[in-house]
């Protein structure tokens, strides 16, 4: 069986998205991303760095899923778009602190640019059509 193009992205995308997701309750890495969350979001009224590393994993493994069923896949995408977005603050912040953050802090310039290309896949294997008289 021939796999389409979109068909193949989501399953990349799904599989990496739900890698991640766990990863968001994971003891070690969980506390490396709460510590990226910039001191602008650490203040009342914002939820915690480990609340929002939480609902950032779940925000992953509904994206992931969402990506895989026809009938939430472009909500998902638009879902995942927004949420590229909202993660790019926490990124820049380790970009800033190689220091603290080692390999994970990755430059900003080549940062911003893989968000672009995992965005624009996202965006691809969400909303492509899919060819004529072929189910996806």
């Amino acid at each position: 069986m021939r796999m389409d193009a979109p068909s193949a992205i989501r399953g990349v995308l799904a599989a990496a998205l739900a890698t991640m997701g766990v990863l968001h309750f994971t003891p070690g890495p969980s506390r490396t991303m709460a510590a990226m969350i910039p001191p602008a979001l650490r203040r009342p009224g914002v939820p915690s760095p480990r609340t929002l590393v939480a609902v950032t994993g779940c925000c992953e493994l509904a994206g992931a899923a969402g990506l895989l069923m026809p009938s939430t896949r472009r909500a998902a995408g638009v879902a995942l778009l927004a949420f590229y977005g909202a993660v790019l603050p926490a990124n820049a912040y380790a970009a800033r602190h190689p220091d603290r953050f080692g390999p994970v802090a990755m430059p900003i310039v080549p940062r911003t640019l893989l968000q672009i290309g995992i965005a624009a896949a996202t965006a691809y294997g969400a909303f492509a059509q899919r060819p004529a008289g072929r189910a996806t």
